[in-house]
């Protein structure tokens, strides 16, 4: 899955993607973990296959899923489709519902050139995502899964 997220992502650029994870753990709270997920991890969007940056350079987004209690305060009320548990993901349609890590976003939408999308979640939402419903991540940061 990294080699992946490497190749689709960052241009098959290893130092590329080293700092994006660097500029991450630098902005996030220390017992927070990072995982990516979506079409940069799988190659396809899940809703209908299309492949990663198949409408053209830049067209994916990059789903960050930051893992942990501390990061979800974070966000306002209005950020969570559960609150205290599991939020919305600060992104062009929510801009407004994290806004302590709206430079980090704005920092790592302009090292990629592409959206990127920050949601926040505790460990075992993750774990029931990844491990009981098929849905295929990769570890950046912390703990949650295989680097």
């Amino acid at each position: 899955m990294r080699e992946n997220v490497v190749r689709l992502a960052f241009g098959g650029d290893e130092s590329r993607f080293r700092e994006f994870c660097e500029v991450v753990r630098q902005a996030i709270p220390e017992e927070t973990s990072v995982v990516l997920r979506g079409s940069a991890v799988t190659g396809r969007r899940w809703k209908d296959g299309t492949p990663f940056d198949g409408d053209g350079p830049g067209t994916s987004d990059l789903d960050l899923t930051l893992v942990g209690v501390e990061v979800l305060g974070e966000y306002i009320l209005d950020g969570f489709y559960l609150p205290g548990i599991h939020t919305k993901p600060l992104s062009d349609k929510d801009p407004d519902i994290a806004p302590n890590l709206v430079p980090l976003r704005e920092k790592l939408v302009d090292m990629v050139k592409r959206p990127v999308n920050i949601q926040a979640t505790r460990d075992f939402v993750m774990q029931l995502r990844g491990d009981w419903m098929g849905q295929p991540y990769l570890t950046l940061i912390g703990k949650v899964g295989e680097p």
